[in-house]
């Protein structure tokens, strides 16, 4: 039995549905003897909360028949309604003399920018500019919100300053968010991040969590990260904040990001999966497993072990830090797997140069494939010279699998026939592409030509990478690499005097290795390197012991026509040999020493530098494992896992 008091059913109403207990406040609703319009309100109040679309309009429909909307009626069913139903729910707002009440139009405004036809939201600014005289803050909000949620962070930044500053209306929490979320340039949230600091809301974690992963993605200072996160008391710190800052450090100073792991259990919070997920993430771009394995052992202590999205960021991060043995191992151990994992395993294939092995698993999927998996398996064939079977995988992509090709299958396509020497009908895929070539698919173009000695195709490259990336080097140094390998040292100087004219910098050679769990960076020539000079005598001596089993160093990409004895001094200082022999210096010769050396470069090794790695591999008896921007080089007993194909 309902209650016989209307407010007394009402109330209940309200309660069971805000409760999401829809079914039960129909049913009393259905059973009250009299109604008034609070219990219609009510009823479709709660469809619309819990997103029951049909039923919320069907019944305002019904309500028609017997009151007249209010305003709190039309907030409720407006937002809940789709742009069809929105604008006929609009038309009844202007009949009925509702368009001038704030609460109505404000949901207006969200109705239109959630259900915007276009990225104007002409209808939203429209109704915006319709109710001048009866804004206030939420009006205010909604309109920023609906611009950065069309991608239009500009333009919510200048209305936030031109519009509603000017106005006078003070903003709020919501307001700094919904801009921060939206950002295109640093410039502004720099100037939110001053504006949050002068009223204090910098204070509030959810607006600190949100300018730093605006810092983040926008690449900011580290240091200014760290200090605006260092502003937030740390009895306000929670997961999500401690997962923001991680994640902003986890590419770019990954150590730091497994400290920041440590001082959050010292605040004793306890991780969830997506905290140890960016973890893993930070440890794929360290220069070992050792801390990878550490947190392998986080997992399994939290009883996170069996838990899928940990799995695989597992694989990424061992496969990342050169361990594909133990990639393999937790690919193999899983109970379940999805289209991520299958895609993480035959990545980390592609990634070591295992194509054999990647279009093995390839066979045994038996989950529904994705663009993602294609470009893995056609990586792997790439990197080993695997042309037919890459044209057959790329053609069966629409055939069999009806999965149209994209740019990324495109420029692995052109690599595949432009590695092997096939340059002619890597320049076909590209006249026939139905879609504009970007960056990766010229590159590839041009890094084919520089290594068969291609200018023709090469000089096209070039001038389209410099078209689209004017400030990148890539389209200058392998145009003039091409040139220097065909001794016309004076075009290749042209085009570097050319760079440095027009202000593009080549990015430098960096290396890094980790002896006694610290991690050493060396640069081109190792100037700056405390040890520079032991270095340097070291690499002597083992220069004369190469020499003596065929080493001859390979000048042909010195970029200056300068003395024999000049190139070669050039070429012994990068980065990575006098990574290797700072290696050797403090482990590789020690006899307790039985682990794999590992160096990770951030650019493409040289031809020099493979040569001479390869037969120190076999000299020292080491074996020797260098990731550059590519792929995994795994040298041993004096060959490459490459097969000196890459």
């Amino acid at each position: 039995m309902p209650p016989r008091d209307v407010y007394a059913a009402n109330h209940l109403i309200n309660t069971y549905a805000k409760s999401g207990h829809l079914a039960l406040a129909h049913q009393l609703f259905d059973e009250m003897p009299h109604t008034n319009m609070v219990s219609w309100t009510a009823l479709i109040s709660g469809y619309a909360q819990h997103g029951k679309t049909e039923k919320c309009f069907l019944l305002f429909s019904q309500m028609l028949s017997h009151y007249r909307p209010n305003d709190f009626t039309y907030t409720s069913v407006l937002s809940a309604c789709d742009h069809s139903r929105g604008m006929q729910v609009h038309g009844l707002v202007s009949k009925t003399g509702f368009d001038s009440w704030i609460y109505v139009a404000n949901a207006l405004i969200a109705m239109y920018w959630k259900n915007s036809r276009d990225s104007k939201g002409v209808e939203a600014w429209r109704v915006f500019s319709g109710s001048v005289g009866f804004h206030n803050l939420v009006t205010y909000n909604s309109m920023i919100t609906g611009l950065g949620m069309y991608g239009q962070g500009d333009r919510a930044m200048t209305f936030f300053v031109t519009t509603m500053c000017c106005e006078g209306i003070e903003f709020d929490r919501t307001t700094i968010m919904s801009l921060v979320s939206s950002l295109v340039e640093l410039k502004c949230c720099l100037q939110l991040h001053s504006v949050c600091f002068k009223t204090g809301l910098v204070e509030d974690v959810g607006v600190a969590t949100a300018l730093i992963k605006a810092y983040s993605s926008l690449r900011g200072e580290l240091v200014d990260i760290y200090k605006l996160f260092k502003e937030i008391m740390s009895l306000n710190r929670d997961v999500v904040l401690w997962t923001t800052i991680m994640t902003a450090f986890s590419e770019r100073d990954p150590e730091k990001a497994l400290i920041f792991f440590n001082q959050m259990r010292g605040e004793e919070l306890s991780p969830d999966c997506y905290v140890i997920s960016i973890l893993l993430k930070a440890c794929a771009n360290l220069v070992t497993e050792r801390h990878a394995s550490a947190v392998h052992s986080q997992v399994i202590k939290l009883g996170f072990l069996n838990v899928l999205v940990i799995q695989n960021a597992l694989i990424h991060a061992y496969s990342r830090c050169g361990s594909i043995d133990k990639a393999i191992h937790v690919f193999n151990a899983m109970r379940l797997r999805d289209i991520v994992s299958w895609n993480s395993m035959l990545k980390a294939y592609a990634l070591h140069g295992k194509a054999k092995e990647s279009l093995n698993l390839f066979e045994q999927m038996d989950v529904k494939l994705d663009e993602t998996t294609f470009v893995a398996l056609l990586s792997s064939c790439s990197h080993a010279g695997f042309v037919k079977e890459g044209t057959k995988i790329f053609d069966s992509m629409y055939e069999k699998y009806e999965i149209s090709p994209q740019l990324d299958h495109y420029a692995c396509m052109v690599d595949i026939l432009g590695r092997a020497g096939h340059l002619s009908e890597a320049a076909r895929i590209i006249r026939k592409m139905p879609m504009k070539p970007d960056y990766v698919v010229w590159s590839a173009l041009l890094g084919a030509c520089r290594k068969h000695g291609e200018t023709k195709l090469a000089n096209l490259a070039s001038s389209k990478l410099k078209e689209l990336d004017p400030n990148n080097s890539l389209g200058y140094v392998l145009i003039s690499n091409i040139y220097c390998s065909a001794n016309n040292f004076s075009e290749g100087g042209s085009l570097r005097k050319k760079m440095s004219r027009v202000g593009v910098r080549k990015e430098p050679g960096l290396s890094w290795t980790e002896v006694d769990h610290k991690v050493h960076e060396f640069a081109s020539g190792g100037r700056k390197h405390p040890q520079i000079e032991a270095i340097r005598s070291n690499l002597d001596e083992l220069l004369r012991k190469l020499r003596k089993m065929g080493y001859v160093p390979d000048t042909s990409l010195v970029l200056h026509d300068i003395e024999e004895e000049h190139k070669e001094e050039q070429l012994y200082h990068h980065s990575e040999k006098l990574a290797l022999v700072f290696s050797l210096m403090n482990t590789g010769n020690s006899s307790r020493f039985k682990g794999v050396i590992k160096i990770i470069k951030n650019i493409r090794i040289c031809l020099d530098c493979h040569n001479f790695i390869r037969l120190v591999s076999e000299l020292v008896e080491k074996e020797i494992v260098v990731r550059d921007s590519n792929r995994f080089h795994h040298f041993k007993e004096g060959s490459c896992s490459c097969n000196d194909y890459w």
